[in-house]
């Protein structure tokens, strides 16, 4: 991602809505496979941290992360979140079947080979494993932030599904979330893109009063979401298992 991403993120990402509702969608997935706290967790693109910040709170012990750049890693330890490797998500420097669970939230847009990127962490994770993955949705969202991001893609969720299952894996749940927001987004995106050219970070557009509106409402998203399935929202999740082999 452009250095710019990374600060706007770094600085935002403890208090900002949109983190806020992922950390709260993840946090209750992951609690509900009812993993020891010292499951060894793998965190794979790390960015600046935000997940690394979820599992330290939810007292997690033997927490991995791995990402390539090094700007955001100088980032993660700054903010004292724990070490960071840095590496490529498609040739991983784990031994295979070395994690329980592993996150892989908003990074295979970000490479060409996702499903070489969905192999590997095949690889890495031990037989009834679990790997949690987020992917920006829909083309119709692509913008100037997708640039800027160094994304290859958005995904609908059935075709994030195949690739996931092309990998090897078994998928136990699927749904889009940010569904409510989506038509605002929609409709600002297109606002951006045409008439100020983009913006380096959509993340700065915010207030602390729409921090606070927009906390709540993302908050009813990610808890209604897993059991509503909307046909649509501004991102895809999905939860899949490594098979027993």
């Amino acid at each position: 991602m452009d250095a710019k991403i990374f600060e706007v993120e770094a600085e935002i990402e403890l208090d900002h809505w949109w983190f806020r509702g992922r950390r709260d969608l993840f946090s209750k997935q992951i609690l509900g496979l009812n993993l020891p706290k010292d499951a060894a967790i793998l965190d794979v693109g790390t960015s600046t941290g935000t997940n690394l910040r979820l599992l330290r709170d939810a007292g997690y012990t033997n927490v991995h992360a791995l990402d390539s750049s090094t700007l955001a890693i100088d980032y993660v330890t700054r903010k004292g979140l724990g070490q960071v490797v840095e590496g490529d998500i498609c040739a991983m420097p784990y031994d295979q079947n070395a994690f329980d669970l592993v996150l892989a939230t908003d990074v295979i847009e970000h490479v060409d080979d996702d499903v070489g990127a969905l192999r590997e962490i095949y690889r890495v994770l031990r037989p009834s494993g679990r790997m949690i993955v987020t992917v920006p949705a829909f083309n119709s969202l692509w913008g100037n932030h997708d640039v800027v991001a160094h994304h290859k893609r958005r995904y609908r969720l059935n075709q994030l599904c195949e690739r996931i299952k092309s990998a090897g894996f078994v998928i136990e749940r699927s749904h889009y979330f940010n569904y409510v927001l989506f038509p605002a987004i929609w409709l600002a995106r297109r606002i951006l893109n045409s008439v100020m050219g983009g913006t380096a970070s959509e993340n700065r557009i915010n207030t602390p009063f729409i921090n606070r509106v927009l906390t709540a409402i993302f908050r009813f998203d990610v808890r209604t979401a897993p059991a509503l399935r909307p046909p649509f929202g501004v991102s895809a999740y999905a939860i899949a298992r490594k098979p027993e082999r």
